[in-house]
C-alpha cells in the first residue's frame, strides 16, 4: 500500500511524504522536496553577472567578469552536489533496524545504517530555529557502557525538514512497529 500526502516544511514551502508497507514490520517513508528552479537559478546567475558587469564597466578589468563566471558555475556544482536534497528516505526494518538515506540534484546519495540493538527510542524533539521553536524527528541511540543512558541523538529528515503535523505521521508509524518489536 502506498500513500502520498502533502505537508510542508518549516519555511511554509510543499514537501510530499509518501509511505509504503512491505510488511507489518517493514514501513518506508520518503520525504520529498519540490526540484531546483530554473527560473530561480537564471535569476541570481544574472544578478551575478550583471553586478559583474557593472563593476567591470566602471574597472575596465577583465578578471571581474571571468571570476563571476567561475563562481557562479562552480557555486551552482557544489551546491547541487552538495546541498540541494531531492529525498530523504527513512526504511523502519523492525527485526534490523533504520536505514537513512538522501538522495541530492546531482544524482549522488547517502546512506546510514542503524542497527536495532543500538536503538533506544525515537521522539519527536524540539529546537530553537531563529526566531521560532521547530519540531524534528530523531533516533535516540543507547550508551552501550549505561543501559539508561542516550549515547547519541540522530535526527531524521535534516534537510526537508518537514513541520510536526508530518513528523507524528511517520513517528506513530515508528512506534507501531517498536512496539511489536
Amino acid at each position: 500500500m502506498m500513500e502520498d500526502e502533502t505537508f510542508t516544511d518549516i519555511s511554509g514551502k510543499a514537501i510530499s511524504l509518501s509511505c509504503q508497507d512491505h510488511s507489518s514490520l517493514c514501513k518506508e517513508f520518503v520525504v520529498s522536496v519540490p526540484k531546483v528552479s530554473i527560473g530561480k537559478v537564471m535569476v541570481y546567475t544574472c544578478c551575478v553577472w550583471l553586478l559583474a558587469y557593472v563593476v567591470f564597466f566602471f574597472t575596465e578589468n577583465t578578471a571581474v567578469l571571468s571570476s563571476a563566471i567561475f563562481i557562479t558555475l562552480v557555486g551552482m556544482m557544489l551546491h547541487i552536489h552538495f546541498v540541494k536534497v531531492d529525498h530523504e528516505t527513512l526504511l523502519f526494518i523492525g527485526s534490523l533496524g533504520i536505514q537513512l538515506s538522501s538522495s541530492y540534484a546531482s544524482g549522488r546519495e547517502t546512506t546510514t545504517f542503524i542497527e536495532m540493538g543500538k536503538i533506544k527510542d525515537i521522539v519527536i524533539n524540539e529546537a530553537i530555529y531563529m526566531h521560532q521553536i521547530i519540531y524534528y524527528l530523531c533516533v535516540l541511540l543507547k550508551d552501550p557502557s549505561e543501559p539508561n543512558a542516550v549515547a547519541r541523538v540522530v535526527p531524521l529528515f535534516q534537510s526537508s525538514k518537514p513541520r510536526l503535523n508530518c513528523l507524528v505521521k511517520v513517528y506513530k508509524s515508528c512506534q507501531e512497529i517498536l512496539s511489536k518489536c
